[in-house]
Parts: structure tokens; C-alpha cells; sequence
């Protein structure tokens, strides 16, 4: 009854003051943060339609449309079948291989897309080993066969979901381990079985956790250049990189990477609008350890299978094919220049996922606090635009404020005496700009599902304790966020490490990264010498990602023990 007349925002006025100075951060953040996909927008606004635009929307357009399209829903497909169904595996059954598959299933999102495709059409194409070892084991010619072919909307489709399913997985793990087992042993006393259960039960609830999977996994397909370049799929990233470099007009890819923009932004509305007035929130604090359910003989070892087969494709084999590549020829520079390259990726990565995890936890909070706001809202949500657009179109709109910034404190510091040269677009400061830009998503994306798990009774109570808004996200919030935050950070560091537009544009004065370098002998069909370096991105990867995701289950069960 009491809850009916209190406000939106859980906090007293005076509570409500004391938020300011939040609200405040968190506005400058965003538009920060949201000022070079604003400066895209303007300029595109500013010079109108151009005949560069008007020749492709009569053109290729069309096409534009419907091969995104249905890019976007096969990876959505494919994404949201794979991470959910090994998430459940993992969580809730126990069966060979479940401790190693639990963390290994993440593995995938440290191979790049890009080099993904190299390997796998290397490995199916006419000339490659599948198919020249049917024709000698077979005596077959290329009339007597039919072989699928990998470089087409299929192949990309399988691709990119092999690639990008560990978002979903990763995320709706840890809405699984997270929800109370009361709630399940309920649902089986009412007579609910395994299927049930998920259905009913544990899929509504990790709801949340599932769409910001399945988002991130879009807008990444969306946003990607290399491996739909490759396979000759003509999407708006495709487009925008050939307006702006075979047509040379930036306007038309500025006014292409705007209606890409505006196609997240529609995907994204029509999630929450059909979500409605639904919340996913765990109203006990009760953590009753669930007891996983033993699968012996033949389900146990389908089980394993199912795990075993997005693993297999999206690892294990194209690391393989590195592996050798890089064993048997592999690239004669390697050695100290590798290290260097090593160095500046893991310097970079690590840089911007801190900076964007902090700056996600002040946006997500912010609108948690002020949440009958609608400048907040908007400031959150423009916060996270830099992830639909491909990394050269933000490279762009960050390089033309912070070109003019820099010249302005060139000119300011040289009339007091001092010769500084460029400071930020001459170092790294712009290259991590650009990346906090571009990967604020993920990071938001995760905190965002792990506040909407918190109950706002929490809210209640820490108010009526006497705590701020700060107080209360230290000493309530940011103990239950921990396991979110860990994931925040492992999406932005592996997505750093493996970003290649934004460095090529950015990048300072002889600063190579392994992407850089492993694109670059790549693009050039020195697949060999490119081995090397992109087994490296995958090694270096492989840490974080092995360690975050143990320490993240670890960490689950050890609460469950607890309580």
C-alpha cells in the first residue's frame, strides 16, 4: 500500500540533492562520450543530400537493407541458441567436461572475425585441404560434387555467430548462476521438469541478460568490415567503406553510417517495447545452492557434444590452422617486434576497458538513481551509440574535435613558452578515446543486467539507513555488481584487442598493434606470415578471458556454499 504513493526515484529529496553532483558526471560523460557520433551526425545534416547518396539509394541500397537484415536475424539466431543452450548445460547439468567446457566455451571471442574468415576459407575452398582431400579419396572433378561455399550470407551468418554466441553465453551464465534456486525448487514442487523449468522459470528471468547478449552480438556484426569484405556480403559497413574510399565522398558514408545508426536504434526500441512494463528482479536474498543434475551414458555424452561443437568451429579449429601455419612457415619477423606489438595491444586494451567499465557504472547508475529523468535517460542511451558504427566513421568523428582541441592547446601552451606538440592526437590518448567510444556498449550492456537483478527495495533500505546515493553504490550495489563488472571488463579488453579500423585510423606515428599487423599481411593473402600475429591476439586473449571466467564462476559457487 505504501509503495503505490512513493515516487519513481527511490530517494528523499534531500537524497535527491545529494545526487546531483552525479547526475551532473554522469551528463558530461555522455556527452563526451556521445560527441563523436554527434559530430558524424551534424556533418551530415550540415551538407545535405549529396549524388554520391542519391546514385546508391537508387543502386545498391536495396540491397544494403535486406542482406543486413538478414545477417542480423541469422546471427541473432544463431547467437541467442548457442549462449543460451550452453549456459544451461553448463549451470544446470553435470556431466563430463563440465568444469573445463564451462570456461572454455568463452574462448571463441578471442579469435577475431576477420581472421576467422581467412582460416576457415582457407580451409574450404576449392584449392584447400577439405576439398582436395575428397576429390583424391573420392576420384572426383569439380562437376561430379556440390561443396557449399563459405564466402557468402550463410557463411557469414555461421561465421559471426561461432564468433559472437560468447556474449550471449557469457552473460546468460551468469543470470543462470545468479537466480535463486528457491525459484527453481518451487517451480519442481509445482511439478515443473528440467524443460519446464527453463522455459517458465529461468529463461524469463534471464530475459535481460539474454537481449544484451544478443544486442552486443548484432551491433558487433553490424559494425564489422573485414569478414563481410571478404565474403563479398554487401552491408551498410560495406558501403560506407566504399563511398568513403573507392567513391571518395565522406558525406554519403556519413549519411550511410547514419541509417545504420538509426537501424540499431530501431532494433534496440523494439527489444524494450516488447519487454513492456515487465522487471526481472530476484526479491530474495536467499542463494540456495541449486544441485546440478547428473547426465550419465548417452545424455551425458550429447551433452558434451553440444558444447564440444561450437567450441571445436569457433576455436580449436581456426587456432589450429594458425598454429600450424605459424609452426611450419609462419612470419620471419617474429620476435622482438612482436613483443613491442603484444605490449602496445595489451597497454591500450587495458587502458580503455578500465575507463570504460568506471564510465558504464556511472551512466547505468545514474539512471538507476534518476530514473523518472529524461535527460539522464537520454544521456545513457546516447552514451552507447559508438557501438552500431563501423571504427573508422568514429575514428573520424573523434580525430575532428580533438584535432581542433589539440591545435588549440598547442597555441595556448606555445604563448606561455612551452612546445608540448600534439598531446593527445600525437600519443595514445586519442586511440583510447576512440576505443571507450566505440566499446562503452558492452561495458553498459553488462552493468545495466546486473543492476536490473538488484531489487529497488535494496534502494528502500539503504535509504532508510541514512545512505547517499555513492554510499549506497559502494557499500550495497557494487558487491552484488562484481560478477557483472568482470564481465564488463573481459568484453572491452577481448573487443580492444582485437579492433582494427579505429587503430589503423588513430593510431600514432609508428604504433603498430598485433591487428594492425595481422590485417594488414592478411588483406595481402599472406595468410602465412599473418599467422603469427594472429595467433598472438588469440594467446594474449586467452588469459583474460580464462581467468575473468573462472574467477566469475568461482566466485558464484563460493556465494552459493556461503549462504
Amino acid at each position: 500500500m505504501t509503495a503505490a504513493s512513493a515516487p519513481r526515484s527511490p530517494w528523499r529529496p534531500r537524497a535527491h540533492t545529494k545526487a546531483l553532483p552525479l547526475s551532473a558526471l554522469a551528463v558530461l560523460v555522455g556527452l563526451l562520450v556521445a560527441l563523436p557520433v554527434l559530430s558524424v551526425i551534424g556533418h551530415v545534416l550540415s551538407a545535405g543530400i549529396s549524388d554520391t547518396w542519391s546514385h546508391l539509394a537508387h543502386t545498391v541500397l536495396p540491397d544494403y537493407i535486406w542482406s543486413t537484415l538478414w545477417l542480423c536475424v541469422g546471427v541473432g539466431l544463431g547467437t541467442a541458441s548457442m549462449g543460451v543452450g550452453a549456459a544451461w548445460l553448463v549451470t544446470r547439468y553435470d556431466f563430463p567436461l563440465r568444469g573445463t567446457l564451462e570456461w572454455a566455451l568463452v574462448l571463441p571471442l578471442a579469435v577475431p572475425a576477420y581472421v576467422m574468415a581467412y582460416t576457415y576459407t582457407d580451409l574450404l575452398q576449392f584449392v584447400g585441404p577439405v576439398q582436395t582431400a575428397l576429390r583424391d579419396t573420392f576420384g572426383w572433378t569439380r562437376a561430379d560434387y556440390w561443396f557449399p561455399d563459405v564466402r557468402s550470407l550463410g557463411g557469414a551468418v555461421l561465421l559471426f555467430s561461432l564468433v559472437l554466441y560468447p556474449y550471449v553465453y557469457m552473460l546468460a551464465r551468469t543470470a543462470f548462476i545468479e537466480r535463486a534456486g528457491g525459484m527453481l525448487e518451487v517451480g519442481r514442487s509445482l511439478g515443473l521438469g528440467p524443460w519446464g523449468s527453463f522455459w517458465r522459470v529461468s529463461l524469463p528471468l534471464a530475459r535481460p541478460a539474454i537481449a544484451a547478449g544478443v544486442s552486443l552480438a548484432l551491433m558487433e556484426t553490424l559494425a564489422d568490415f573485414g569478414a563481410v569484405s571478404y565474403f563479398g556480403v554487401q552491408t551498410f559497413t560495406t558501403g560506407i567503406y566504399r563511398a568513403w574510399f573507392s567513391l571518395g565522398d565522406r558525406v554519403a558514408a556519413a549519411q550511410l553510417a547514419t541509417a545504420l545508426l538509426g537501424f540499431v536504434i530501431l532494433v534496440l526500441a523494439m527489444e524494450r517495447l516488447s519487454r513492456g512494463r515487465a522487471r526481472f528482479h530476484d526479491t530474495t536474498l536467499r542463494r540456495a545452492r541449486f544441485t546440478a543434475r547428473r547426465l550419465p551414458g548417452l545424455p551425458g555424452g550429447l551433452a558434451v557434444l553440444a558444447c564440444l561443437i561450437p567450441l571445436v568451429a569457433g576455436f580449436v579449429l581456426p587456432a589450429g590452422i594458425l598454429l600450424h601455419m605459424a609452426v611450419t612457415e609462419g612470419d620471419a619477423q617474429f620476435g622482438e617486434r612482436f613483443i613491442e606489438l603484444a605490449r602496445n595491444s595489451v597497454t591500450v586494451s587495458s587502458l580503455t576497458a578500465l575507463i570504460a567499465v568506471s564510465l558504464a557504472l556511472l551512466l547505468a547508475y545514474a539512471a538507476r538513481v534518476h530514473a523518472g529523468s529524461w535527460l539522464i535517460r537520454l544521456v545513457h542511451r546516447m552514451g552507447g551509440l559508438g557501438y552500431a558504427l563501423p571504427g573508422t566513421v568514429i575514428a573520424v568523428g573523434v580525430l575532428i574535435p580533438v584535432t581542433r582541441l589539440d591545435n588549440w592547446l598547442v597555441d595556448a601552451l606555445g604563448r606561455l613558452g612551452w612546445s608540448t606538440g600534439l598531446l593527445l592526437t600525437g600519443g595514445i590518448a586519442g586511440l583510447v578515446y576512440a576505443c571507450v567510444v566505440r566499446f562503452l556498449t558492452p561495458a553498459v550492456q553488462a552493468v545495466d543486467a546486473g543492476l536490473q537483478k538488484v531489487t529497488p527495495n535494496m534502494d528502500n533500505a539503504a535509504r532508510s539507513l541514512g545512505l547517499s546515493p555513492t554510499a549506497t553504490l559502494r557499500r550495497v550495489h557494487f558487491p552484488l555488481l562484481r560478477g557483472s563488472l568482470l564481465t564488463a571488463t573481459l568484453l572491452v579488453f577481448i573487443d580492444v584487442m582485437k579492433e582494427l579500423p579505429a587503430t589503423l585510423v588513430m593510431r600514432p606515428f609508428n604504433f603498430d598493434t598485433l591487428a594492425t599487423q595481422a590485417y594488414t599481411l592478411a588483406s595481402d593473402e599472406r595468410l602465412t606470415e599473418a599467422s603469427t600475429a594472429a595467433l598472438a591476439i588469440v594467446v594474449v586473449g586467452l588469459l583474460p578471458l580464462i581467468v575473468l571466467s573462472r574467477e566469475i564462476a568461482k566466485g558464484r559457487q563460493g556465494e552459493a556454499t556461503k549462504d
